[in-house]
């Protein structure tokens, strides 16, 4: 039969559409041909396949025209994905392959010339997808299957050579050669807040982020902790869920850097602040969807540092991930969705030098290099950020003499409870509350509605910050184990929100 039909996937940020692989054998002068919007990586294929399919010593169809269809038409084709789906076309088209035994199977994997499959990106999306079928089989490179088997484990095989796949076709070899296992792997070490010494204030702003998901923003000298702080703060965060896990590992298996040693880890990100906002953001390129620094911290932990350094376009770009938690990419032809449920921490020097209120070293800065240091940091920017603490300088004698600070595993403890019981009430962290959950569950008497009604007043407040001071408070309650939002509650909360109110 001159015409063989395979089942592949493409990849659309974590959405990974069926493509059908269409192989047509003909008569005519001899030509090899790609349709269905092919970006160049799969215009290429042409050659790869035919190398692959020598020198592993199969047939290839060289006094024939071949056609080769990815249908739709319509949906952007990248990658070397589909380099196995039509090498084994061809091969079922000129009856090397029983085309029966392509049923109930999908095929995806980069060949080298040598027949050798190289692994592909976005390999657990596309596992998600398909596994959804309990009696559909992923054949995959063995790298990549032994991370699509994080999602499917009883659909996905893998195989090391073109050969490989070709004999399990043809019935030489069984499914449970090519099946793989779980990879399980050590999760690294990491670091402990009894590292930090002193600090209190800024600890306890970590605690409660870490308990109510807020964002945090630590401002202070150079040398102060704002690094030490930030990077314990996924060791305070409770444990991903089985569906978070996929869903983090799934983003990171979209951009290629995904290890075992990862799963079921909240990963922690921080890029340079000479990054692009295409690189934070995440973009769209010829090859396809690229996820940014917000999208590969998705249910981890996002580190900028010297945050005013950073590109403004980059920082307001930040602005509706903060809000929405996902990351909308449009260009003329394409768009795309990326979630971007992270959380941010962000630390900043308090003034160009960074040594206003240090008191071992005075600052140079006048009050009009200040103000226009902040500024780069917009209004709107810093009303989404819950929590800005500053971070005092320790002079050295006195750190020396201090104790060492409570341990990770006793706050996260503290806050695995607060986080249960924010579950248990609304089914989600407390920053996450809006609209009738907010009011009924941050719900206010009238001596405290007008007191924080003053507070707010005096400092400027916005309805966001507002509503912001209320899931803070209501976090700190749940650290407590109270009911009802006392005034007490709202003092911190508001108390933790003054860094940059001032010049």
């Amino acid at each position: 039969m001159p015409l063989a039909v395979l089942a592949s996937r493409a990849l659309l940020g974590l959405e990974a559409p069926a493509v059908q692989v269409e192989v047509h054998l003909s008569g005519g002068l001899p030509a090899f041909s790609i349709v269905g919007l092919p970006e160049a990586e799969v215009r290429e294929a042409r050659e790869r396949v035919r190398s692959a399919l020598l020198n592993s010593s199969l047939p290839f169809p060289s006094s024939r025209r071949i056609v080769v269809n990815l249908a739709p038409a319509d949906l952007p084709k990248e990658s070397g994905r589909f380099d196995l789906p039509i090498a084994l076309g061809l091969l079922a088209a000129q009856g090397a392959i029983d085309p029966a035994r392509l049923s109930g199977h999908e095929f995806a994997g980069e060949l080298s010339l040598s027949g050798e499959l190289r692994p592909v990106r976005g390999a657990l999306a596309m596992a998600c997808a398909a596994g959804c079928d309990s009696a559909l089989r992923f054949v995959l490179p063995l790298a990549s299957a032994r991370e699509a088997a994080l999602a499917a484990p009883d659909a996905v095989l893998g195989a090391q050579h073109l050969n490989d796949v070709v004999a399990y076709l043809g019935g030489q070899i069984q499914a449970q050669a090519l099946r793989v296992t779980v990879p399980v792997a050590t999760p690294p070490a990491l670091a402990d807040l009894a590292d930090v010494r002193g600090q209190a204030l800024a600890r306890r702003a970590l605690e409660i982020a870490a308990a109510g998901g807020h964002h945090l923003l630590l401002v202070g000298p150079p040398g102060s902790g704002k690094t030490m702080l930030a990077q314990r703060l996924p060791g305070l965060l409770p444990e991903l869920t089985r569906q978070q896990a996929l869903q983090s590992a799934a983003m990171l298996s979209l951009a290629g850097s995904f290890q075992p040693a990862q799963w079921g880890v909240r990963c922690l990100r921080s890029p340079h602040h000479g990054c692009s906002p295409a690189a934070l953001l995440g973009g769209l390129a010829a090859g396809g969807v690229r996820p940014g620094e917000v999208s590969l911290a998705h249910h981890g932990v996002l580190f900028l540092d010297e945050l005013p350094e950073f590109d403004r376009r980059a920082l307001e770009g930040l602005r509706e991930p903060l809000e929405s938690s996902r990351v909308h990419l449009a260009r003329a032809a394409h768009r795309a969705e990326l979630p971007a449920r992270f959380q941010l921490v962000a630390a900043m020097n308090p003034c160009p030098c960074g040594h206003l209120g240090d008191p071992t070293r005075p600052c140079r800065c006048t009050p009009a290099q200040v103000a226009r240091y902040r500024a780069r940091l917009s209004g709107p920017l810093l009303d989404r950020i819950d929590l800005r603490v500053e971070v005092a300088a320790l002079a050295p004698a006195e750190l020396l003499e201090l104790p060492a600070g409570e341990a990770s595993a006793v706050v996260a403890g503290r806050v695995r409870l607060a986080a249960d019981r924010q579950q248990q009430r609304q089914g989600a962290p407390n920053s996450a509350l809006d609209g009738q959950p907010l009011q009924q569950h941050c719900c206010l008497d009238s001596e405290s509605r007008n007191w924080l009604a003053g507070a707010l007043a005096r400092v400027g407040a916005s309805a966001r910050a507002t509503h912001r001071v209320l899931r803070v408070a209501r976090t700190i309650a749940d650290l407590g184990d109270c009911g009802p939002l006392a005034r007490r509650h709202l003092a911190e909360a508001l108390q933790l929100r003054r860094a940059l109110d001032r010049p």
